[in-house]
């Protein structure tokens, strides 16, 4: 027997776009949804009873999720960062080697400006990532720093530098230095 009254959601659509979905496992589209709720008399929504939570819908499960689920990056998105961050610390490390060969003993003048991009790119990545990602970032670096012998001054404070922007601790930076320094290239 159908419900003769109740309390009714409707739903607005009031945006859309990409996002990681948790149910699906992937990227894909969403709409953004505002509710009210109703009393309904014979299904029929009628008197206004206060607002819904806002959703985000999944396009393709339909299953709603809270909000805050669209600050996670989409696995293109996530890609890019990921392939940004790899190219930003290898040229870090690569300016301080070049400013090594070209006769200066550090970076003092430029190191700042490089620490402020290094943030720049990992800092958005570093929530995002499992602790293994953040160190293989890591060791890459320490891997370039070590093509030419042991690590300068400058080289280990520009591996410092990523260290902090991916949100290791500074005895896990300084392990996986020590790690890299004894592997053999």
């Amino acid at each position: 027997m159908p419900h003769i009254w109740g309390v009714r959601t409707t739903w607005r659509t009031v945006g859309d776009g990409e996002f990681f979905c948790p149910g699906c496992g992937g990227g894909r589209s969403y709409l953004r949804r505002i509710g009210r709720h109703r009393f309904a008399l014979l299904g029929i929504p009628l008197l206004p009873r206060g607002t819904a939570e806002t959703v985000v819908e999944c396009a393709a499960c339909r299953t709603c999720f809270r909000t805050d689920v669209l600050g996670h990056p989409t696995t293109t998105r996530f890609s890019a960062m990921l392939r940004d961050a790899v190219h930003t610390v290898a040229l870090a490390v690569l300016a301080v080697l070049a400013v090594l060969a070209a006769g200066n003993e550090g970076i003092d003048g430029s190191g700042t400006a490089l620490t402020i991009e290094l943030h720049e790119v990992l800092d958005p990545l570093a929530p995002h990532l499992a602790p293994a990602g953040s160190e293989d970032i890591r060791l890459q670096g320490a891997c370039i720093a070590l093509a030419d012998g042991p690590y300068t001054p400058s080289e280990h404070q520009t591996l410092a530098a990523v260290g902090r922007a991916l949100l290791l601790s500074h005895e896990d930076t300084e392990r996986l230095l020590a790690i890299a320094a004894r592997t053999p290239s």
